[in-house]
């Protein structure tokens, strides 16, 4: 395979909030083997920013952002399984979004991209396995607003999942992460280099997105890990500035943040955040009322107890409407304090019970 492999979708692609893109790409990567029956696919839907490159393989040997979750003999077994990631409509590796050219132009959509859902990311994801003519999954998989994702994609193409794996997810955005995401939102579209959107690639609107990406870790991690990771220590400080970092947890933060900027297109950062913003199935409906009839065989749900982000009540909201809708669902309460990126990071706490929600013999 070469890495990402693109499937082209030469019709109409009509989005929830309105407007039609008059044809999409998508950009996705594989492992492992389909089985004749087609009986052993496993879908991963991700989070805002990853790209399709999940893991490490042989036409890409660079480190995927779940090495350590995916490959053979792993948690998610690519001996066994034959595992798709798709990058999200609306993104910027490779799929189509606010960076791609717009073909009726030939320029870049910019901010003209029509209003993004996570329902349309999950349609296009759909697209793709009806290309590799996989009709039915044995699992779907979803970590943060990949899990909002999946449980679009099972509410629109009910009977076609066995079993749901959603980790640090949620029903809905709460107050507190509408909040954090209206803040990095504005960091940069408040930047006088964003130019109401069409600022050029080489001169994104940096300081907006650094600020965003430093607000987004904050958010990420748990104060207990700041604690534990960071204390007191500090770093030699440029003295002919008072402000400027002294701490090393302010050099952490803007480490991260110098990466992000010039990595991540900032359009499709504000789309793909509204997005989760937006996201609410049941809209004031009981949620297990949305979960009915999913055809689910089973589910796991996965929770960390200090993600702020997406509490661990949210993921016991989606347990409880799983199991009121019938189906057996075994939720997994983990005492990670890294917080909501504990599933990137805290392997040693998400490899056994990736791998029990994996297994076939329970």
């Amino acid at each position: 395979m070469t890495s990402p492999r693109i499937y082209k979708h030469d019709q109409p692609f009509a989005m929830r909030r309105g407007g039609v893109l008059a044809s999409i790409e998508l950009a996705y990567e594989t492992w492992g083997t389909l089985s004749d029956n087609k009986d052993n696919a496993v879908l991963i839907l991700t989070g805002l920013s990853p790209s399709a490159h999940a893991a490490s393989h042989e036409d890409d040997p660079s480190e995927g952002w779940w090495e350590a979750l995916v490959g053979p003999g792993k948690a998610i077994d690519t001996d066994r399984w034959y595992v798709v990631c798709v990058n999200s409509l609306g993104s910027c590796w490779g799929s189509t979004g606010p960076a791609s050219i717009d073909p009726s132009t030939g320029e870049r959509y910019g901010p003209t991209f029509p209003e993004l859902c996570l329902e349309d990311v999950a349609a296009a994801a759909g697209l793709v396995l009806d290309h590799l003519d996989i009709e039915y999954l044995d699992t779907l998989i979803g970590p943060s607003m990949g899990g909002m994702s999946a449980l679009a994609y099972l509410i629109q193409r009910p009977g076609t999942v066995k079993r749901l794996l959603s980790i640090s997810s949620a029903l809905y955005s709460e107050p507190f992460a509408t909040a954090i995401r209206a803040l990095q939102r504005e960091a940069v579209w408040s930047d006088p280099e964003y130019a109401d959107g069409w600022y050029q690639p080489d001169q994104p609107p940096a300081r907006g997105m650094r600020l965003a990406r430093k607000v987004g870790m904050i958010s990420y991690r748990s104060a207990e890990e700041w604690r534990a990771r960071f204390k007191r220590d500090r770093i030699d400080a440029d003295k002919a500035h008072p402000f400027a970092p002294e701490f090393q947890v302010e050099s952490y933060l803007e480490l991260h943040a110098q990466r992000f900027v010039g990595s991540f297109d900032p359009n499709c950062y504000l789309w793909l955040s509204r997005a989760m913003d937006w996201f609410d199935p049941a809209a004031g409906e009981s949620p297990s009322k949305v979960m009915a009839g999913l055809g689910l065989s089973e589910a796991t749900v996965i929770g960390v107890e200090s993600d702020m982000l997406f509490p661990i009540h949210q993921q016991k909201a989606i347990a409880e409407a799983l199991q009121s809708a019938g189906v057996p669902t075994h939720f997994d309460g983990l005492a990670s304090i890294q917080g909501h990126d504990s599933f990137l990071v805290d392997i040693g706490r998400f490899d056994p019970a990736v791998r029990r929600a994996m297994s076939t013999d329970k």
